[in-house]
C-alpha cells in the first residue's frame, strides 16, 4: 500500500561558518543544535579546518565567490527564517557576508576570533570589518575577549560586561549578549543588553575544560528560536538552558577536552518513556504485583506522609524530568497501593532529593522515600555504599548538591526530621534492580 505522506515544515535556518573536522564545532556544531532546537539546518561554508579535540592544525579558506555561491544557492530555495554566523577568518568574508544582509533575517553574529584551544581563528586586519556586520546584527553574542577586542572594553564583572554590551548596542546591532563563561566567578552570568534593558541570566558554573563548540551551539541555537518567532529573552534563556546541560553532560570524545553534547535535550526527551515504564514496574514490584515482586510487606517502610518512587532521566536537571507516582504509595486496607499513575513531574520532594545525589554520582537514577527510625538506621548500616546524613536543612529550601560533591557511591541519604518534617529516608540506586534489592535488605534486617 501507499501511504499518504505528512510533511513537517520547520523553519530554516542558514549558518555561515567554518568547517571542524573534530565535529564538534563551527558548521558540525550549527546543524547539531539547529536540528536539536526544532529547525531545518543549511549551510554556507567559509573555511575548512583541519582541527581535533587537542588544537588546529590547518584552515584553508575558501574562495570567495564559492562562498557568495552557497548563500545564494540557500537563499534562492529556502525560506530562511533565521541566520548566524561563526567563523569568519577575513576581512573579504565578513564583507561579503554584509552585502547579505538584507537577506539574512534574525541575523545572529557569534564573532568567533579564537578557538577555545587558544588558535587564532580572525586575521587581525579582519577585526574592523565586523564593526559593519555587527551593525546589521538581530544579536552579537562576544565572549569576554571578543567584546574587549570589539569594545576595548574588557568585561572582568557584571557592570562592565554592561559596559560593553551597551558598546556593541551603540554600534548598531539590536541586541548584545555579552557571555560569562571567560569571567571569573562561582557562577556564569550572561548579560543581555538591548536598547531598552539589560538582563541577566545566571547559571551554575560546571566543573570541566568540555566546552568545545560551546559558543557555536548557544549562538545556532539562539537563531533557530528566533526562527520559531520566540521573543529574543526567551529565545536567548532557552539557549542558554541547552547550553548549561550540554556542557554538563559533554561528550567524553577524543584526547582533548571533550566536546559540548549538542543533542543532549532531545535524548532527554527520548529517555522518558524509558524512565517511566522503569517506574511503573518497580511500584508493581513494591505493591506485590509485578512480575519481580518484592519479598516483604513495604507497609513497615511507608511512612506517614507516603512513599514515592523517583526516576530520574540519564540527562534530568530538574523535577519536571523526574518521573514519580502521582499521590504517592500509601496504605490502605488492601495493602499499599499507588493513588495513581506515572507521570514527570508528579514529585518535587524525592526528586529533589534524586537530582541532589547526582551531583555526586550522575549514574544515580533512581530512589524511594521510606520511613526513618532506629530500626531502619541498623539496616542502613548493611548496605554496601555510603549513608548520606542531613542537617536538617529542608531540601527544598536550600539544596544538597555540595554534600553529595565528595561521595562516589550514595546508597541512602537521611533526613532526620524536624521543623515540621518527618525523619525520612530516601534509599538511592543506579537502576530499578539495585533499588528493589537494597529495599528488600532493609526489609530482611527488619524482619
Amino acid at each position: 500500500m501507499t501511504r499518504n505522506e505528512a510533511p513537517h515544515d520547520p523553519p530554516t535556518v542558514l549558518t555561515i561558518a567554518g568547517s571542524d573536522s573534530g565535529g564538534g564545532a563551527g558548521i558540525q556544531a550549527d546543524l547539531k543544535a539547529i536540528e536539536a532546537a526544532g529547525g531545518f539546518g543549511t549551510s554556507a561554508i567559509t573555511s575548512v579546518t583541519a582541527q581535533n579535540t587537542t588544537g588546529v592544525r590547518g584552515s584553508h579558506l575558501l574562495p570567495i565567490d564559492h562562498i557568495a555561491a552557497q548563500i545564494d544557492a540557500v537563499i534562492d530555495d529556502f525560506d530562511v527564517q533565521a541566520t548566524k554566523t561563526g567563523m569568519l577568518a577575513t576581512a573579504e568574508v565578513i564583507e561579503t557576508v554584509v552585502e547579505y544582509a538584507d537577506a539574512l533575517p534574525e541575523l545572529v553574529v557569534d564573532p568567533v576570533m579564537v578557538a577555545a584551544s587558544g588558535d587564532r581563528l580572525l586575521e587581525p586586519e579582519a577585526e574592523d570589518a565586523y564593526e559593519r556586520l555587527i551593525a546589521e546584527a538581530t544579536l552579537v553574542t562576544p565572549n569576554a575577549d571578543e567584546a574587549a577586542v570589539l569594545t576595548g572594553i574588557e568585561p572582568v564583572d557584571e557592570s562592565t560586561a554592561i559596559e560593553a554590551g551597551e558598546a556593541i548596542v551603540g554600534m548598531g546591532a539590536d541586541a548584545a549578549l555579552v557571555k560569562g563563561g571567560h569571567i571569573a566567578g562561582e557562577d556564569i552570568v550572561d548579560v543581555l543588553v538591548t536598547p531598552e534593558s539589560v538582563r541577566t541570566f545566571r547559571h551554575e558554573r560546571i566543573d570541566t575544560d568540555a566546552t568545545h563548540g560551546s559558543g557555536c551551539t548557544l549562538s545556532a541555537a539562539i537563531a533557530t528560536h528566533r526562527g520559531q518567532g520566540e521573543s529574543l529573552a526567551d529565545s536567548v534563556g532557552a539557549g542558554i538552558d541547552l547550553l548549561a546541560r550540554a556542557v554538563r553532560y559533554n561528550l567524553d570524545v577524543g584526547e582533548g577536552p571533550g566536546a559540548v553534547h549538542h543533542l543532549v535535550e532531545t535524548r532527554e526527551r527520548a529517555e522518558r518513556t524509558a524512565t517511566a515504564e522503569a517506574i511503573e514496574a518497580l511500584v508493581a514490584d513494591f505493591v506485590g504485583e509485578g512480575d519481580e515482586a518484592i519479598q516483604g510487606d513495604i507497609s513497615a517502610l511507608i511512612p506517614e506522609v507516603g512513599t514515592n518512587v523517583a526516576g530520574a532521566t540519564p540527562f534530568a536537571e530538574r523535577p519536571g524530568e523526574v518521573a514519580a507516582v502521582d499521590g504517592r504509595i500509601t496504605r490502605t486496607l488492601a495493602g499499599p497501593r499507588p493513588n495513581r499513575g506515572v507521570r514527570f513531574g508528579a514529585s518535587s520532594h524525592v526528586a529533589r532529593y534524586l537530582l541532589d545525589a547526582r551531583e555526586g554520582d550522575a549514574d544515580c537514577r533512581f530512589a524511594v522515600n521510606w520511613r526513618y527510625d532506629e530500626r531502619v538506621a541498623e539496616a542502613l548500616d548493611t548496605l554496601d555504599g555510603e549513608v548520606v546524613e542531613l542537617d536538617g536543612r529542608p531540601t527544598l529550601e536550600s539544596g544538597f548538591g555540595t554534600e553529595f560533591a565528595t561521595v562516589d557511591d550514595p546508597v541512602a541519604v537521611v533526613d532526620p526530621g524536624g521543623e515540621g518534617r518527618v525523619p525520612t529516608t530516601i534509599l538511592l540506586a543506579h537502576d530499578p534492580d539495585t533499588l528493589r534489592e537494597r529495599t528488600e535488605q532493609l526489609l530482611d534486617v527488619m524482619a
